[in-house]
């Protein structure tokens, strides 16, 4: 999982909600797509968290020169 894209893992944690939504599902099955489910969603987060940290806001500092700083 760890170097699947975040739609991947995303589209995979769907599936995993749908499937537990559905209700139908025996328990051993059911809970082997939560635990699927909460590591895809710990993936998915990690993976936003680091794409949050490479977006920089481009300014122009007091100086008149441009500079980066993290984007709010």
């Amino acid at each position: 999982m760890e170097t699947q894209s975040f739609e991947d893992a995303f589209t995979q944690l769907e599936a995993a909600v749908t499937a537990l939504q559905d209700g139908h599902l025996p328990l051993e099955q059911a809970l082997s797509y939560y635990e699927q489910g909460v590591k895809l969603a710990q993936y998915c987060q990690e993976l936003l968290q680091h794409a949050e940290l490479r977006v920089q806001q481009l300014r122009i500092g007091e100086a008149g020169e441009p500079e980066t700083m993290p984007f709010e």
